[in-house]
């Protein structure tokens, strides 16, 4: 068997955004992933914006990967993007140059079906922006459910939010779409606050990523630091949280995570509450379990998985 069959095929939906540039770049050097697509959904940025930053980063990164349109604003609320996090363009500061690559003619849910249904093996999908792309996919053609392996989503928290005191950001953005995929019955796995504020790089971290000394490793420095400006002006942190690449990193090595499968829902009416993942830590509700929540990480592990992808991009 060649080395190329024994990789897990994912497709990466996103909304790329300093952190989703990051999860890319540690999927697309990684020789597990057999990245079969990337699909955009608006949230950091417009559906425009974040679709020619996905385009830049694979041309950057010289990789033949399809680039699909997803939605462009979520299922039932209007659209709020994220500048104060990643600025006017999604990626201020660490601007790509202008690639030759133009996005798939078909649209990112009609892709991802395609892709799904003819895929021998079963598909693993990781989310790094709102799930609204994955609540059409799944509304709109049902049969994909049993060709899913996996769904590794950035999203949600257990014990406090970061846009309300409740909410992660991209659930916040659309919990309905959210509360869909998760009463959707295919297997989960949660990358919310609680671990990604332990993947934490510091300014040594950026440092030695920078060391590595080639294109990637001058771009991934160029996001941290673009990136650090936000953590650093408005959090108590000790580094900024890699949010976006945990999810990657789950579909390639979970053992490097700390999991508790919980009975997990979207509150989506909530004066206060809306966008909080109710997630029942302590089994209160006796209801079945349908997420594997992380809570912790191997930082240093993490932080040499996302290295050595760097090594091996150009």
């Amino acid at each position: 068997m060649s080395i190329n069959l024994k990789k897990k095929p994912v497709i990466i939906d996103c909304d790329p955004g300093y952190d989703d540039a990051l999860a890319l770049i540690l999927a697309l050097g990684n020789e597990k992933l057999d990245v079969r697509a990337i699909t955009t959904c608006a949230g950091n940025q417009t559906g425009e914006k974040i679709l020619k930053n996905a385009l830049n980063i694979v041309s950057f990164l010289e990789k033949d990967i399809t680039v699909a349109l997803g939605a462009k604003k979520p299922l039932m609320r209007e659209l709020e993007i994220a500048p104060e996090v990643h600025g006017e363009t999604g990626l201020d500061g660490a601007e790509l140059p202008e690639g030759n690559r133009v996005a798939n003619k078909e649209n990112a849910i009609n892709l991802m079906k395609k892709i799904i249904m003819e895929t021998d093996e079963k598909i693993t999908i990781i989310v790094t922006g709102p799930l609204t792309n994955m609540a059409l996919l799944l509304t709109l053609y049902p049969e994909v459910k049993d060709k899913i392996y996996e769904i590794s989503i950035m999203g949600g928290a257990c014990f406090g939010g970061n846009v309300t005191p409740c909410a992660e950001y991209n659930i916040k953005t659309d919990p309905e779409a959210a509360e869909i995929v998760f009463k959707s019955g295919i297997k989960i796995a949660m990358c919310g606050l609680d671990v990604t504020h332990r993947a934490l790089f510091t300014k040594a971290d950026f440092r030695d990523i920078r060391a590595i000394g080639n294109n990637t490793s001058e771009l991934a420095y160029r996001i941290l630091v673009a990136y650090s400006k936000y953590y650093e002006e408005n959090t108590e942190l000790e580094g900024i949280p890699v949010h976006d690449a945990c999810a990657v990193a789950y579909a390639i090595d979970s053992s490097i995570f700390e999991t508790k499968k919980c009975y997990v829902t979207v509150e989506t009416k909530g004066e206060f509450t809306t966008g909080q993942t109710v997630v029942d830590y302590r089994d209160l509700l006796r209801k079945e379990k349908n997420v594997e929540v992380a809570f912790d990480i191997d930082k240093g592990a993490f932080l040499n998985l996302f290295k050595a992808a760097i090594r091996e991009l150009p």
